[in-house]
């Protein structure tokens, strides 16, 4: 504990802006083969999960067209309702035509693609773009026809659901 409070202050380069006698920070468990770790401030936790902890999973083909990886960043608990996933398509591949109860914000991380919402024209995303979808707006997004695209997509739940998934994007959509 003494060491990693330590770490704490050198990090900051300054003098803490807790007491350490408030800090403690502890080993909570083993999921998954990595150990997930905790820092306690006034009572309140700040968990880490250790990079590569969380498998990444191919996306059900029920819901996106194309290969399309998603690796979970967090799912919160209740009371809170936010979801996010960092979600990597390559090109040609998108999402099904879908909405959110509460909205969606992507925010680019990596490449080009594209998104569309019901009636509107398609529209080229890029890495650092940030794109809001209102509550209920149908929509879709992916990878450009030659471009992979990755994005971090964060909503929200409604009643435990975060998305209602409707049919595949066709052909002629996509392509505009």
């Amino acid at each position: 504990m003494v060491k990693e409070k330590e770490l704490l202050l050198r990090a900051a380069d300054r003098k803490p802006s807790v007491a350490p006698d408030m800090i403690s920070a502890e080993n909570a468990s083993m999921r998954g083969g990595a150990c997930r770790r905790s820092l306690r401030f006034w009572g309140r936790t700040m968990k880490i999960i250790a990079c590569g902890s969380v498998p990444t999973i191919m996306a059900p083909e029920k819901y996106f067209t194309g290969r399309v990886l998603q690796t979970p960043i967090i799912e919160a608990e209740a009371p809170a309702r936010l979801r996010a996933v960092l979600v990597s398509f390559e090109p040609g591949a998108r999402t099904h035509w879908h909405t959110h109860p509460l909205g969606q914000t992507l925010y680019v991380t990596s490449g080009a693609g594209l998104a569309q919402t019901w009636g509107g024209p398609v529209q080229v995303i890029r890495a650092g773009d940030v794109i809001s979808f209102a509550p209920g707006e149908k929509h879709w997004h992916g990878a450009g026809p030659k471009t992979a695209m990755t994005h971090i997509a964060m909503q929200e739940a409604l009643d435990g659901v975060h998305a209602e998934w409707l049919e595949a994007v066709t052909a002629e959509q996509y392509g505009g």
